[in-house]
């Protein structure tokens, strides 16, 4: 009912429909997600003649010619020179001090961590794969089933997109011409209620199973931990209050930023001696895979994108759901199922270039704010990190430890419907998106 609606509304052909079957048969094959999107989008443009195919090139270079995306291998390197000079763990000591005075303290612990780590990488699978290493096999010692300490951590991980920086936002931004400060700003309550509902439902969870005992530190004891761990641990958080500070600010871009993190935490290493310059290849090769992966999609995203448009799809998107319901808590409810959906079988950046462009639109026309719908479909798509088939976290944490990603994916139900209901809050409460902003973003 809805692409026969679709197709009335634009007219669409087998210029639109052979493409996008091409794109899902390719993704079903294991095509890289970049090579997918690229041939969809040569093909389209190819058949509807809308575009000179000697555009596709001007088109991929302009899509990734800009300075914002600059800040994506920063953060990304940012993350991994900190694990390698062992400065996350210094994390780990900390978060550990602040919960070991309450039961499942090393599961609040382990979630605090995915969150402080988040603060400085943006990236999930970095997060995931870090923490992982560290935390999943004391988890299990300290009675925890392995399944769900590597849901535990996947979970906590998501984290990695929802709390600034993050580089899903820096995408996002750069897609629709909003500022990732901006961004950053609005996400700083949704990313950190993402969070504190991951650590209340671990909390929740051990209560009824009883898989973790402890928590029976007096004050001072709690207090003396404490002050040790940040005694021993105090400069690891220097770099993300460089990035927190500087962003906040205002005083620093967030490629700025990145920068300025790199070079604090690689000075750190060579200080502290755990950073040697044989480290550096092995680093930033990791680092160029990662971000080889992101670019390329950003890039063929482009011509897709402008295909598109040209052809009038989001306009078509937006007068199909409209004549559907103009009801605005039915649409944006539509919008997040959409976004779930899409978050389930597809990573985060290639959802990002192809569905903001089309349900932005639709938001428009509710009169939704643009930041509130950033903030909303970025949250929507980390749910996906820990639901299958895609669900990367879950890839994560399973290649980690060997543990079947269907008994992770089993463990992990608790920790998507709280994020769901958070998801829900975001939709239908701007002000929890809006409420740090300057009154004209608002």
């Amino acid at each position: 009912m809805l692409w026969q609606q679709l197709n009335h509304s634009v007219e669409l052909g087998w210029d639109f429909y052979l493409p996008v079957l091409m794109f899902v048969g390719l993704i079903a094959m294991a095509v890289p997600v970049w090579a997918a999107i690229g041939t969809a989008a040569i093909t389209m443009l190819v058949m509807s003649g809308d575009l000179p195919l000697s555009a596709v090139g001007e088109s991929l270079f302009t899509g990734i010619d800009a300075f914002a995306l600059t800040a994506v291998p920063l953060f990304i390197l940012t993350g991994d020179v900190l694990v390698r000079t062992g400065l996350s763990r210094k994390f780990l000591d900390v978060a550990e001090a602040l919960t070991c005075w309450t039961k499942g303290g090393f599961g609040s612990a382990t979630v605090l961590v995915c969150g402080m780590f988040a603060a400085i990488s943006g990236s999930d699978a970095a997060g995931a794969a870090a923490v992982g290493r560290m935390t999943i096999n004391r988890l299990v010692e300290s009675g925890y089933p392995r399944p769900y300490a590597c849901a535990l951590v996947a979970a906590g991980a998501c984290t990695g997109i929802l709390i600034p920086p993050s580089i899903a936002y820096i995408i996002i931004g750069l897609v629709l011409g909003i500022s990732a400060s901006t961004l950053f700003l609005a996400a700083l309550i949704p990313g950190l209620a993402i969070l504190v509902s991951i650590l209340v439902t671990n909390i929740i969870v051990n209560r009824l199973y009883s898989y973790e005992s402890g928590g029976n530190l007096s004050m001072a004891e709690w207090t003396a931990n404490l002050v040790k761990s940040l005694k021993s641990g105090w400069y690891a958080f220097i770099v993300p209050g460089i990035i927190f500070y500087g962003i906040f600010s205002g005083r620093l871009t967030p490629t700025e930023a990145g920068a300025t993190a790199v070079v604090v935490t690689i000075l750190m290493g060579f200080i502290l001696k755990t950073l040697k310059l044989s480290d550096f290849p092995a680093m930033l090769v990791s680092s160029a895979k990662v971000n080889g992966v992101i670019l390329p999609i950003i890039a063929f995203s482009a011509p897709l994108a402008e295909a598109l448009a040209i052809m009038g799809v989001p306009q078509g998107f937006v007068s199909s759901i409209t004549s559907l319901t103009d009801d605005p808590m039915v649409l944006i409810l539509l919008m997040i199922c959409i976004l779930i959906a899409a978050g389930c079988v597809m990573e985060t950046t290639p959802n990002i270039v192809i569905l903001a462009p089309i349900l932005k639109p639709l938001a428009d026309n509710i009169g939704m704010n643009e930041i509130q719908f950033c903030i909303m479909m970025i949250t929507a798509l980390g749910v996906g990190f820990i639901t299958p088939p895609l669900g990367l976290n879950l890839f994560v944490v399973s290649g980690i430890t060997g543990e079947s990603i269907l008994k992770i994916a089993a463990r992990a139900v608790p920790f998507v419907l709280t994020m769901l209901i958070v998801v829900l809050l975001i939709a239908y409460v701007p002000a929890i998106s809006t409420s740090l902003l300057p009154d004209i973003y608002r």
